[in-house]
């Protein structure tokens, strides 16, 4: 039996970084935030399901609505890192990644009781260019990471990196965790959740995840968003088509989705899985 890592990355439908070009961030203090309200019937439906999950959670949110991060923990869930302020990785200077990083750990660390060993960077913003992040992660007393997505894609993505876990920097610095790929042919199909789960039928995500343990013998690195489950969300206006259809793609079957998904497979927590023997 495979057990499957299940991870959420809290935030909010107006830090999508899609949405970035058409929501200034100075506004997102005054904008109806949905997140206490979908994590509540995340976390429902994981207790019903009996699975725990690892939560990749942003600062911003964790510091307005500390009632999250209590929940998450009262659930049995582990609390990791994804940044403070939802900045993409490959837009800030080392300096100002250190400080995000650090602000965000510190924070979940204070409201939490707990040690945070897990970051996500927001939209998979480490690659080749910016590798020196995951020293930076591994200096500021990181284990973990999920932040290089092995696919082509305009907005990120390292193809050519290894697609499971692996320490970009050598042994004894921080283990890398991609979101999952199938390989088909000569091709890396992306099998981790997000909009490619939302927008393809179920029954292929089920086969891919499937495929992935017959051929590689790996767990799957899976993820979603609160944001994700809301079809009722506040829709944006005056977007181009492709972030529209990218963003609202079958919001109204993700529940049912998600929940058929953690009956076909076995999921748990990413450091129960990936790092069980480091020290916590």
């Amino acid at each position: 039996m495979i057990r499957n890592a299940l991870t959420i990355d809290v935030e909010d439908y107006f830090q999508v970084s899609a949405l970035a070009p058409y929501i200034e961030r100075s506004d997102w203090p005054r904008l109806p935030c949905r997140v206490e309200r979908n994590m509540d019937i995340i976390l429902a439906l994981l207790e019903e399901k009996h699975v725990h999950a690892t939560f990749f959670t942003l600062g911003w949110i964790a510091e307005r609505y500390p009632r999250v991060v209590r929940d998450i923990l009262s659930g049995g869930h582990e609390l990791a890192s994804h940044g403070y302020a939802h900045l993409r990785a490959s837009d800030q200077s080392p300096e100002d990644f250190r400080e995000d990083v650090r602000r965000s750990k510190a924070l979940l660390e204070s409201l939490g009781g707990v040690r945070v060993t897990g970051y996500r960077a927001p939209s998979f913003s480490i690659g080749k260019s910016n590798l020196w992040a995951l020293d930076i992660l591994h200096e500021e007393g990181y284990l973990y990471s999920s932040s290089i997505y092995p696919i082509h894609h305009d907005h990120y993505g390292m193809p050519d990196c290894p697609r499971f876990s692996f320490r970009p920097r050598g042994q004894q610095g921080i283990l890398e965790i991609p979101p999952t790929t199938v390989k088909l042919s000569h091709r890396q199909i992306p099998a981790a959740g997000g909009g490619y789960f939302r927008l393809a039928p179920y029954a292929l995500s089920r086969w891919l995840i499937r495929r992935l343990h017959q051929q590689d013998g790996q767990p799957c690195m899976f993820y979603f968003h609160p944001w994700e489950i809301d079809p009722d969300q506040p829709r944006q206006t005056g977007i181009n088509l492709k972030t529209h259809f990218r963003h609202y793609v079958n919001l109204h079957r993700m529940k049912d989705k998600i929940s058929a998904l953690l009956d076909d497979f076995h999921w748990d927590r990413v450091d129960r899985i990936f790092t069980p023997h480091q020290p916590s």
